[in-house]
C-alpha cells in the first residue's frame, strides 16, 4: 500500500512537469502562457515557439504519461498501470509546478496508452494525422483521436481500459470546449505545415 501511494504521488509530480513552460523559458526566454491560447501543451508551443519546440514539448508530454504508467512495473507493485497513468494526466492538466493551469491532456493520455497497449497508440496517432491532414484543426483531430481510442477500448473488451479511456476521452473533449466554439464560429486557427 505504501509503495502504491508513493507511485501515485510520483505519477502526479511527473505529470505536473510543465514541459512547455520549461522549454519556452529555458531556450527562448518566453512564457508561453502569455502567448497564443495561453495553454502549456504542445499545440500552443508549436504556434508560439515553432516546430522544434512543439515537437520537443509534445514528446516530453507523451513520455510523462508513459513513464507514470510504467512505474508499477518498474517498482514491482501490485497496482494497475492505468491508475498512475490517469493521475499523471490529472497532473498535466492541473500541475502543481505551474499554478494548477496546464495542458489539455492529449499527449499525456496518448503516452499512457503507449505504455499499456501500444497498437492502440498507433491507431489513434493515425486517426489524429488523417483528421489533421483533412481538417487542419489540431483540436478537432485530438477529439477524433479520443473517440477512436474509446471505440478501440470497447472493441478490446478490456474493462479497466474501457473505464480509463472513457475518463481520458472525457478530459480531452471537455478541455476543448472553447475550441469547439471557435470551430463553430470559424475562428479556430488552422495548422499550415500539413
Amino acid at each position: 500500500m505504501a509503495v502504491s501511494a508513493i507511485i501515485i504521488i510520483l505519477a502526479y509530480l511527473i505529470g505536473s512537469i510543465p514541459s512547455g513552460l520549461i522549454v519556452g523559458k529555458t531556450f527562448y526566454g518566453i512564457d508561453i502562457r502569455e502567448h497564443g491560447s495561453g495553454n502549456l501543451g504542445g499545440t500552443n508551443t508549436f504556434r508560439t515557439l515553432g516546430v522544434k519546440a512543439g515537437l520537443t514539448v509534445t514528446l516530453a508530454d507523451i513520455l510523462k504519461g508513459t513513464l507514470a504508467a510504467l512505474l508499477p512495473i518498474m517498482a514491482g507493485a501490485d497496482l494497475h498501470p492505468l491508475i498512475p497513468g490517469v493521475i499523471a494526466v490529472i497532473g498535466h492538466m492541473f500541475p502543481i509546478f505551474a499554478g494548477f493551469k496546464g495542458g489539455k491532456a492529449v499527449a499525456t493520455s496518448g503516452g499512457v496508452l503507449l505504455a499499456y497497449v501500444w497498437p492502440m497508440f498507433l491507431v489513434i496517432l493515425l486517426v489524429f494525422f488523417i483528421s489533421l491532414y483533412i481538417s487542419k484543426y489540431v483540436s478537432l483531430s485530438s477529439m477524433f483521436a479520443a473517440v477512436a481510442a474509446f471505440i478501440y477500448a470497447i472493441v478490446s473488451g478490456d474493462i479497466p481500459l474501457i473505464i480509463v479511456v472513457s475518463i481520458l476521452a472525457f478530459f480531452v473533449i471537455y478541455r476543448h470546449r472553447a475550441n469547439i466554439k471557435r470551430i463553430k464560429d470559424k475562428t479556430e486557427p488552422k495548422v499550415k505545415w500539413i
